[in-house]
């Protein structure tokens, strides 16, 4: 039994390292209430037609965008985004919120099937029941909004656990979703422990679960979900590579690529973690990356002030960082700039670049949640291609080259669930998110989103 005075959901500042808030887990009362309102929910809402659920949806990314400033502060100071990015956080959820009201009646509409024995035959869309989504802290708003829109316009209901490191961010969420007209039941924010996530999954009336998060706690979920025959959703880790054959301008094609790196100061699942590099430009290219990243100072993420950086999201997540980047060091690699962590216990963790990484180093194999670029000089396409292969993660990847034909035929190789020529990613609503290998299964966003947590029926009729 967990207490419900226990204090387990906190903000802890990552600028400061002080605790401002604590919040409780939920009891198991709490938990069974959860899933019970949600059973009862879906039984109305699933009922409701699929154009008034989405014009729900549609509200829901009004108030995203009229609150834009309000959640932008809220996720500066419990995770350390800089402001400006978490507001546009905040307004890609208007996006995607409105992408699936639009787009959601017509992706769920019936599918005819030619049949060859007569009758009438259709593939129906139908929604499953209430499902558990598991959500990361990185993007506190985003990766909630790509797994809560499409689903509700289906007609399921959500049960939604947040990181522990960012409870204002998901009780805000929660009053926008009751604010839009979502009714009670339909989304249900639940601070739950790790072992009520697993009671949950195995509920019978639960139907499903989506999580977002590193490889081990995947690894946990679906082995739970697996054992009571539940679909689930894994969008994991991954260490793109991001490969430039050629440029014209090497000190354009950095600036592009650090700014790819350094963005939610380096916590995105589809980061360039790897890049690889022509050895007729590789020098050139560090050396411009080691300027960018020359004589950046500690400052206020809420400020971002020119020449500073903001703090990872927590001190645990800036140590792990700096103990892979150390390993890397003491095996041979060459940290050109930065690589220093704070000595008061608060995140900082000044944005480095890397290089001689070798497979004997943990930053070879691992994912490097933060700000530091790897990267690897190559001498042929076909070097470039295999190392870019050479990954247990397959999220993204991106190639650039003055010839869009010949980063297209590399690009068409890489191992991963997306791949781009000549930007970092493809971005949008309308873009399916997920990746292959130990990235995870399953998408996100675009018409996939809508095809995942679905009862896929089969409804013929004879003549």
């Amino acid at each position: 039994m967990t207490s419900s005075s226990e204090p387990t959901y906190r903000v802890v500042s990552p600028a400061t390292g002080e605790t401002l808030e604590t919040f409780p887990f939920a009891t198991d009362e709490e938990v069974e209430a959860a899933i019970a309102t949600a059973t009862t929910a879906y039984a109305s809402w699933r009922a409701v037609p699929i154009e008034q659920r989405a014009e729900v949806a549609r509200r829901v990314g009004a108030l995203f965008a009229e609150r834009a400033d309000e959640l932008a502060a809220l996720a500066t100071r419990e995770m350390g985004k800089p402001l400006s990015e978490a507001k546009g956080e905040a307004e890609f959820c208007t996006e995607i919120f409105d992408y699936f009201a639009n787009e959601g009646p017509g992706l769920a509409a019936d599918q005819p099937i030619t049949t060859f024995g007569g009758g009438r035959a259709v593939v129906e869309k139908l929604p499953i029941g209430p499902l558990l989504g598991i959500m990361p802290w990185n993007y506190p708003f985003y990766q909630v909004a790509r797994f809560a829109a499409p689903n509700l316009v289906l007609g399921n209901t959500i049960i939604l656990k947040h990181a522990e490191s960012v409870p204002r961010s998901a009780l805000a969420i929660q009053q926008l979703m009751t604010d839009a007209g979502v009714p009670e039941g339909a989304y249900v924010n639940l601070f739950a422990s790790h072992a009520q996530v697993e009671q949950i999954i195995a509920d019978p009336r639960v139907q499903g679960v989506s999580l977002t998060g590193s490889e081990r706690a995947g690894s946990a979920v679906a082995s739970i979900a697996g054992r009571h025959l539940k679909k689930c959703v894994l969008e994991l880790g991954g260490s793109d590579p991001y490969i430039i054959l050629d440029t014209d301008d090497v000190a354009a094609a950095a600036a592009v690529a650090w700014e790819t790196r350094v963005s939610n100061t380096g916590q995105a699942c589809n980061s360039n973690k790897r890049m690889i590099v022509m050895d007729d430009i590789y020098d050139e290219f560090v050396g411009s990356l080691t300027d960018l990243a020359l004589d950046l100072t500690p400052g206020d993420p809420a400020e971002e002030a020119e020449g500073t950086f903001a703090p990872l999201s927590s001190r645990a997540a800036a140590e792990r960082l700096a103990e892979q980047v150390e390993d890397a060091v003491e095996q041979g690699a060459t940290l050109h700039v930065g690589g220093h962590l704070a000595d008061d216990g608060t995140a900082y963790y000044a944005p480095a670049v890397l290089t001689g990484v070798t497979p004997s180093m943990r930053a070879y194999s691992e994912e490097l949640f933060g700000p530091v670029a790897v990267v690897y000089k190559v001498g042929s396409d076909e070097e470039a291609l295999a190392l870019a292969n050479d990954s247990a993660y397959g999220l993204g990847g991106a190639v650039f080259s003055t010839d869009a034909d010949r980063a297209a035929r590399i690009a068409s190789q890489l191992e991963v669930g997306m791949a781009n020529v000549n930007l970092p990613a493809g971005e949008g609503a309308e873009i399916p998110f997920g990746g292959v290998k130990r990235s995870g299964f399953g998408r996100e966003l675009g018409p996939l989103g809508m095809d995942e947590f679905v009862n896929k029926r089969v409804y013929y009729v004879s003549d």
